[in-house]
């Protein structure tokens, strides 16, 4: 399994793979986002969270970009996945992420995450 410098890692356990597993979140989630970014979320029996992406052609075009952001999330998501409840996460964006630095969309993710965790803590 390849580390990252951090020593943060990113195996499928952590990973939403399969159309029933996005069904499920997609079926019963609560919503949360900004203006770049929408997280659609759900507790699931596991015991750690679980990302999932749904980055769009429509609010992409370019593959470039589109790989830009799925690349962001997935490292913001890294930093933050061992503070996070056991929740189900498919994240999407909107045009305007686009316009976005990393540092900027990464500042935007921190403060989701964060939001989720308050949220969802007992």
């Amino acid at each position: 399994m390849p580390v990252t410098p951090s020593g943060q890692t990113f195996p499928r356990e952590v990973r939403l793979l399969n159309a029933q597993q996005y069904s499920y979140v997609f079926a019963d989630a609560r919503r949360f986002g900004n203006e770049s970014f929408t997280l659609l979320v759900r507790l699931n029996d596991q015991s750690h969270p679980r990302l999932g992406l749904a980055i769009a052609k429509k609010s992409a075009k370019r593959a470039v970009d589109r790989n830009r952001i799925k690349r962001l999330l997935r490292e913001s998501f890294r930093h933050k996945q061992h503070q996070l409840p056991p929740l189900d996460i498919i994240a999407m964006c909107r045009p305007v992420a686009l316009q976005l630095s990393n540092e900027q969309i990464l500042r935007q993710l921190e403060k989701q995450w964060c939001y989720m965790q308050k949220k969802f803590s007992p």
